[in-house]
């Protein structure tokens, strides 16, 4: 039987059918629908003003190709500037093949690209330093965790090189529905109330960060990527397997097959959310050691830093774990806590 014909053009055969709305569609018809939506969210949501300086995280996967290139599109419309900054956590024969397909990016579209090291931010840890010491340790599943925090710091700290105003992210509506999983299963109130919109207006002197793909699905980001034919990387990082986001994954699909709007039913969910006032973190401040925003003492990264170079990992996360300084007190017959070398960088 053959393809019905677009339903947009009406002239060339249709190449797909919606995942979202069922239409039948040719690849260009799709792609520019694509774009329109991507438009629309950025500009609905006020996300990046005229004469913005983007710093766009460049992983060299689907994600952030599709972004940087969708947005290299609409930056005459939206009269914004574009910089790659691609992060190095020194994942020994992953990163280096990802890196590899950014450069080629950043070269094919003319755009500037700055590369920021794990190792350089930190004070010599990579992801593999950081996958040894907690090897053993009862917490080498939570490798993620710690990349996850560094990854945003070295991503702030990248963006803030290239003299960037904004920062963007390629995060789609599977990742904010997984995550929206995620804090709902580990009973996360605070990064709950944090979930809603598409980005972060940037408090305590951030850069203001946004998720112009958030209400794309992966399917359609898969689909746009195959129609430009864009060269990204499609392996899977080595410490992925272990992280706690595959469970939460593969719930997702399940509910998906039951209710196909479930993803993005999740992701309006975290919109609409409200705490009640018992429920609500307080008001960030200020790190004590780096002066990012922190909910405590000391910022994520800092805290987990902290963990590392005192050779307790295990302490450096969790929820509800002590013995770092950003804790608090001793507890009633706890000894005294050394004060924590200072072996961590400033930023």
């Amino acid at each position: 039987m053959p393809a019905p014909q677009c339903a947009t053009c009406h002239k060339a055969r249709a190449a797909l059918r919606r995942p979202r709305s069922g239409r039948a569609l040719c690849g260009a018809c799709f792609c520019a629908a694509f774009e329109a939506e991507v438009l629309h969210t950025v500009v609905a949501g006020r996300l990046l003003p005229p004469g913005a300086v983007v710093a766009v995280g460049a992983s060299g996967g689907k994600d952030s190709t599709v972004l940087a290139h969708v947005l290299q599109v609409l930056a005459p419309r939206l009269g914004i500037s574009l910089r790659l900054v691609a992060v190095d956590e020194g994942i020994g024969g992953y990163r280096d093949a990802a890196l590899a397909a950014v450069r080629r990016q950043a070269a094919r579209w003319e755009l500037p690209l700055t590369v920021v090291a794990y190792a350089d931010l930190f004070g010599g840890w990579t992801m593999d330093a950081v996958a040894r010491s907690t090897a053993g340790s009862g917490r080498s599943r939570a490798c993620c965790t710690f990349c996850g925090v560094l990854r945003r710091r070295a991503l702030e700290e990248g963006a803030r090189l290239v003299g960037a105003t904004h920062i963007v992210t390629g995060h789609n509506a599977d990742d904010m529905a997984e995550t929206v999983l995620m804090n709902f299963l580990r009973g996360d109130a605070a990064r709950l109330a944090r979930g809603g919109g598409l980005g972060s207006p940037g408090e305590g002197g951030a850069l203001p960060r946004c998720r112009p793909l958030q209400l794309a699905s992966q399917k359609e980001v898969v689909l746009y990527a195959h129609f430009r034919r864009l060269d990204y990387f499609s392996e899977e990082c080595v410490y992925a397997p272990e992280a706690f986001r595959g469970h939460a994954r593969h719930l997702l699909k399940l509910l998906e097959a039951a209710r196909p709007s479930a993803v993005l039913d999740l992701v309006h969910s975290a919109e609409r959310l409200a705490l009640a006032p018992a429920a609500r973190p307080p008001a960030p401040g200020a790190c004590s050691r780096c002066g990012a925003l922190a909910s405590r003492a000391l910022c994520q990264a800092c805290a987990l830093l902290d963990g590392l170079n005192r050779g307790r990992p295990r302490l450096a996360i969790g929820k509800g774990r002590r013995g770092l300084d950003e804790a608090g007190p001793p507890r009633d017959g706890e000894p005294e806590r050394a004060p924590a070398p200072d072996a961590v960088p400033a930023f």
